[in-house]
């Protein structure tokens, strides 16, 4: 075996040996990832058809626009 083939097996057996625990299991950030999704797609979907609500200012802007600003 050359050096540099033993110091490259020296190098990754000493970099396995420093593997670092993880917080929580995997499948909890992937559960983490999914509920702030939801919640963001639940607040996006709230503002639906927020234009629509009030028909009467609509209407206010569209008179200010025919003075040419």
């Amino acid at each position: 075996m050359s050096i540099a083939a033993s110091v490259l097996a020296a190098t990754v057996l000493a970099e396995s040996e420093h593997a670092v625990e993880l917080a929580a299991p995997t499948w909890v950030f992937g559960a983490v990832a999914l509920v702030l999704f939801a919640i963001l797609g639940a607040v996006t979907f709230s503002y639906r058809d927020v234009a629509n609500r009030h028909a009467d200012k609509v209407g206010s802007h569209d008179a200010h626009g025919e003075h040419g600003h």
